[in-house]
């Protein structure tokens, strides 16, 4: 799944998002599963593994498995828990400035 800034900062609120875009794995292979987050970071400031009964539905906070954004340019994904949140927002915001 796709997140905005705004989008991250209303999930580190404790907020509901509705992210514009989601990125489906093609299957539960790992390699799917990356694409598809790759696929995901290149369309928003950072990337979310969610796991939804609904892919276009409403993401809580208790949804989000993981983050992922380049944080160095290389494409490379970096990793980032559910409570690491607010360093994912930093990163974000230190980026877009």
């Amino acid at each position: 799944m796709s997140l905005t800034a705004d989008d991250l900062a209303a999930l580190e609120a404790g907020e509901t998002v509705t992210p514009a875009e989601a990125f489906l794995a093609a299957s539960l292979d790992e390699e799917d599963e990356l694409a598809a987050l790759e696929e995901a970071a290149e369309h928003g400031a950072a990337a979310a593994a969610v796991e939804l009964d609904d892919p276009d539905g409403p993401v809580r906070p208790i949804d989000v498995a993981s983050y992922h954004l380049d944080v160095d340019g290389s494409g490379d994904l970096a990793w980032y828990a559910p409570q690491e949140i607010d360093a994912v927002l930093r990163e974000v915001r230190r980026t877009a400035s």
